[in-house]
Order: C-alpha cells, then structure tokens, then sequence
C-alpha cells in the first residue's frame, strides 16, 4: 500500500474521530511531510517514537472550536500515475483554506512555500 495515502487517512481519520495524536511507521519522507503541515498549523507536534525495536512518528492533531483542522485530504500523485505541476501551475486549494504539499528538489513544500522559492514538483496531496 501507499506510505504517504495512509499517513493522511489516519491523520484524517484520527482527527474525525476526536483522537488528541496517531501513531504511524516512522520513514523520512513521512517526517519530513508532517513536518511541513506542523509549519503550516495542520498538526501540532512531531515526535519518533520506538515501541519494541519498531521506530513510530507520533503526531498531534489540531482542533479549532472543538472542531478538527483537518476534514479531508486527496491524494493527487499516485504510485500508477506521477503528477507534476510546474511553479506556475500551483494554485490555491479551496480559496486558501486548504494546502497543497508537494515533493521538490528542495524538499517538501506547502503551494505558497513552492511559490515563493519558484520551484515546481510532484504534487503529493491536497488537504483542508
């Protein structure tokens, strides 16, 4: 299965269902995406954790007014089918409510950060 669709599912599912963090199977890319939705206020803390000899990424969800900060998420780059969006390509998501994450040369970045270092890549997903 796709790493990177069930990272955003349980975060989805998790926060849905009122859950204060979710633990997942530690990878760099994974570190790296909650990384940058901690930067933009989508989750509040990134901590690896080891639960017998297996390493875990343990991330804290984000709730506004008892409501939670992420309500959906769609992946937009698959294993089957790449997808690429050059820098003029990147556009809001949802009139600026929601992010776009994408996979760059100079890491992985939100649509705005992308925008502002005028650089392109793999679309990995849109969350709101």
């Amino acid at each position: 299965m796709d790493s990177i669709s069930n990272m955003i599912i349980v975060m989805k599912n998790g926060s849905l269902a009122g859950k204060e963090s979710v633990l997942l199977p530690y990878s760099k890319m994974k570190n790296a995406i909650a990384m940058c939705l901690k930067k933009e206020g989508y989750i509040t803390e990134v901590a690896k954790k080891v639960k017998k000899g297996q390493p875990l990424l343990e991330i804290g969800l984000v709730y506004v007014d008892k409501k939670p900060r992420i309500t959906e998420v769609e992946r937009i780059s698959k294993q089957s089918r790449r997808v690429y969006f050059g820098m003029k390509d990147i556009h809001t998501v949802r009139n600026s409510t929601g992010l776009l994450v994408l996979s760059t040369p100079k890491g992985i970045l939100s649509g705005k950060e992308a925008r502002k270092e005028q650089v392109g890549g793999e679309a990995l997903f849109k969350i709101w």
